[in-house]
This record gives structure tokens, C-alpha cells and sequence, in this order.
């Protein structure tokens, strides 16, 4: 499972070609093995999200991807961050996961939700519904995948899916880790409670605390262990040899998103700082060691602003090692 993750959420890269994608992404890959990364992720989406870019930006997809990387590596685990429920039917992403886990030697992980980008749901045909509705999905989709996974044949009579004696063969190689992400309170901790090896926590640092509260209050009224699930942190960052490099790296990502941090009011330019651990090794080193609180076993993290930049991934490694003390 996942201490040290290293998420890849993009694929557009400044002066790439379509053809120079791939291997790109193979190098931030490698670089992330190399470099002490249990576990390499990419999204599960189709149009890039708000915030990361356009949705005309690159994005290719998960599972074919992963699959592709699993002939690139040969240690770390290879998973969504994550799978959107709401795009395959659970027996068919069963059967993906166990493909990936074959074709990676037993490396595969399980990352899902609930699914929530509504443009591209409504762009491409995917029956999106309401916030209710896909959580009452995941549920019913995590009994039957969890199921097929174990080699226990899952009946299941639904609201949403239907599923006779279903059948996975071959088996997985290995037991595969289900992840959930999200930091949903009432719901996402409570299948987390239910279905999950790991929770994958995205909030603000001031939050997490009060999430790992409702985690265990799920997990006792369900009977579950906590000690059972390991708890990991998202987050994005942008580490360089120098506190100015990084800055500089961080403002050219944003200008070739079209924002300006200059022409931007102080609270405008506050929030986007706000999301994203920025500076020299020292400095990154700090935040996420206070961020390595007791509950949380370790970090998901992507570089979106510079893990393309040869260096900047193994980097980033060397300093989160330390935290996680891996």
C-alpha cells in the first residue's frame, strides 16, 4: 500500500509533441522507483480538470496507461488517483485491475471514488446523477469488485448493478489494495470503514485531524480495526535545488495556464499558495514533516509544475523519504 506515492494528474509539457508524451511519462515514472516512490498513479479522467488546465489539455487513458507502465518498472505499485466509478461497470473494472496486476507481476492497486467532473460526464455520455446517487453506485460497485478480487464469485441484485455468480479467471496474482480517495465525512470514510485497505485523504492540513476522527468513528461503529487502514495525504509541491527555482518553475506553470500571479488581488494569489508546497529541499522537507502527524502514514504527491524537469522527481524523493522515514 501506499506510503510514498508519486501521482502523475497531466500530460501537457512545454514544447512536447503528442509523440514525446509517453515517454515522459515513463521517465517521471522511473525516476520515481529510483528514487524511493512505493507507488506511481496517474488520474482517472478524460478531459483535464479545472485547475490543472483546459479541458482540451492532453490526457490519456488510466488503465491502458498503467498497463503500459508496468512493462517500464518493476517495484512500485501501480494505481489510479483515482478510478472514477461512474465510468466502467464494476465486473469489467474488476477484470482491468486483475489484467494490470497480471501484466505488472503482481503490482496493481485499486484507487476509487465516486466520480465528480460533470463536463466530461455530460461531453462523453457518462450518466452522471446526483451526489447521492454515485456514492449509492460506489457502494454497490465496491461489493461486487471486492468480491470478484477475493475469488468469491459475487451475487449481486442492486439499485444499479446486477451481477450472477461472477466469475474472475484468472485470479489476481496478489491480494489487491483498495484505496479510496476523498475526505467526505459522512460517506467516503464510512465505505473506507467498510471496503477499504486505504484512505487517501484530500483536505487541508488543518482538516485532518478532524478526518482521521471520523474515520475512527466509522471504523468502531462497523467494528473495523483502524489500525487496519493505512491513511495517506494528497498533495501537490514544487521542489527545486532553490527556493527561487522553484518559485520561477511554479510562476511559469501558471502563466502557460494564463494565470499571472502579478495581476492577481492578495487573496487570489494567497489561495493558490495555499495549495501547493513550494521551495527548496529544507523548505518542503519542513511542511510535510508537520504535516506527518500521528494517524497519517505517508503522502500522495504530484508535481504538475515540474516533475517533467529532469531532476525534479528524484528530488522530491529524497526529501519525503526522510519524512516518511523510508
Amino acid at each position: 500500500m501506499t506510503r510514498l506515492g508519486y501521482q502523475i494528474p497531466n500530460f501537457t509539457y512545454p514544447g512536447a509533441s503528442p509523440a514525446d508524451l509517453f515517454p515522459m511519462v515513463v521517465r517521471q515514472a522511473r525516476a520515481a522507483e529510483a528514487s524511493g516512490f512505493d507507488t506511481v498513479l496517474v488520474m482517472d479522467h478524460f478531459y483535464q480538470l479545472p485547475g490543472l488546465g483546459r479541458p482540451e489539455n492532453e490526457m490519456l487513458e488510466c488503465y491502458t496507461l498503467l498497463s503500459a507502465l508496468a512493462q517500464h518498472t518493476e517495484r512500485v505499485r501501480l494505481s489510479a488517483l483515482v478510478t472514477g466509478n461512474t465510468y466502467r461497470n464494476p465486473a469489467l473494472l474488476a477484470k482491468e485491475v486483475t489484467t494490470l496486476d497480471h501484466v505488472s507481476g503482481g503490482r496493481a492497486q485499486l484507487g476509487i471514488g465516486a466520480g465528480w467532473f460533470q463536463l466530461e460526464h455530460d461531453s462523453l455520455g457518462f450518466q452522471f446523477g446526483t451526489f447521492s446517487d454515485r456514492f449509492s453506485k460506489l457502494e454497490e460497485a465496491l461489493q461486487i469488485i471486492r468480491g470478484m478480487l477475493a475469488g468469491s464469485r459475487p451475487s449481486v441484485d442492486g439499485r444499479w448493478y446486477r451481477v450472477n455468480d461472477a466469475i474472475n479467471s484468472p485470479a489476481p496474482l496478489s491480494k489487491i489494495p483498495i484505496m479510496i480517495g476523498g475526505g467526505g465525512e459522512k460517506k467516503t470514510l464510512r465505505l473506507v470503514a467498510l471496503y477499504a485497505d486505504e484512505s487517501n485523504l484530500i483536505c487541508q492540513p488543518s482538516e485532518v485531524a478532524r478526518k482521521l476522527d471520523a474515520l475512527a468513528g466509522h471504523c468502531d461503529s462497523v467494528g473495523r480495526d483502524r489500525s487496519e487502514i493505512l491513511v495517506s495525504l494528497l498533495a501537490s509541491c514544487c521542489i527545486a535545488p532553490t527556493h527561487e527555482q522553484a518559485v520561477a518553475e511554479a510562476e511559469a506553470y501558471l502563466v502557460a495556464r494564463g494565470t499571472d500571479m502579478s495581476s492577481l488581488s492578495e487573496a487570489e494569489a494567497d489561495q493558490i499558495r495555499s495549495q501547493i508546497v513550494l521551495g527548496d529541499p529544507d523548505e518542503v522537507g519542513e511542511i510535510f514533516s508537520s504535516r506527518m502527524i500521528d494517524g497519517v502514514d505517508g503522502f500522495t504527491v504530484n508535481s504538475p509544475a515540474n516533475g517533467h524537469i529532469e531532476g525534479r522527481v528524484e528530488l522530491l524523493g529524497q526529501v519525503l523519504r526522510k519524512v516518511v522515514g523510508i
